[in-house]
């Protein structure tokens, strides 16, 4: 298979959690502008709404969760890069395959399959809120984690495979300037 076909799947992947990320980042707007309406309802009309209230902890493990992807696309998953740093590209490259393929993929490959029972269930009884007044669709909130998991295993097959490509010369890799630390 020649390069051209693997770095459209590449670029495919990135593209999509590249939508999804910047959709999300849209998402914590909107938390922000609920968390200011529960303050003021709360402590300017001694008003609550519980499904409000909820909506904020949904909106929160949204972004987490679907803004996984996006951050690992930006490289910006929090790692101790003291050797990493100092490598040369194609080096890099090699870690970035050895990580992908025995650390990331296993590790999401586990979250599915160990979730998928847990969103199941909840999918068949229609998992609510356990509060009166809270939120119905605590399922959905549940199959965040599979779309989660989903996102990062594309990711990671895009990383891997953008890594092989570096490694065969088929790619140039990206070489990134540095970045002051905080």
């Amino acid at each position: 298979m020649s390069a051209s076909p693997l770095l459209r799947v590449v670029n495919a992947i990135d593209a999509l959690n590249e939508f999804v990320g910047r959709g999300v980042a849209w998402l914590t707007l909107l938390m922000v502008l609920v968390t200011f309406t529960v303050v003021l309802l709360r402590y300017g009309f001694n008003l609550g709404w519980i499904a409000m209230q909820e909506s904020i902890t949904y909106m929160h493990a949204a972004v987490f969760m679907l803004g996984a992807g996006y951050t690992l696309l930006h490289d910006g998953h929090v790692r101790v890069d003291i050797f990493y740093r100092g490598m040369a590209p194609k080096r890099k490259a090699a870690v970035d395959l050895f990580g992908a393929l025995f650390l990331l993929l296993p590790t999401f490959v586990f979250l599915t399959w160990s979730s998928w029972g847990y969103v199941a269930d909840a999918w068949a009884v229609q998992e609510a809120s356990s509060e009166t007044g809270g939120i119905p669709y605590l399922y959905l909130l549940k199959s965040v984690m599979l779309l989660m998991a989903g996102l990062m295993i594309l990711q990671g097959v895009a990383q891997a495979l953008r890594s092989v490509l570096v490694l065969l010369g088929r790619i140039e890799p990206v070489v990134e300037p540095m970045r002051e630390e905080v």
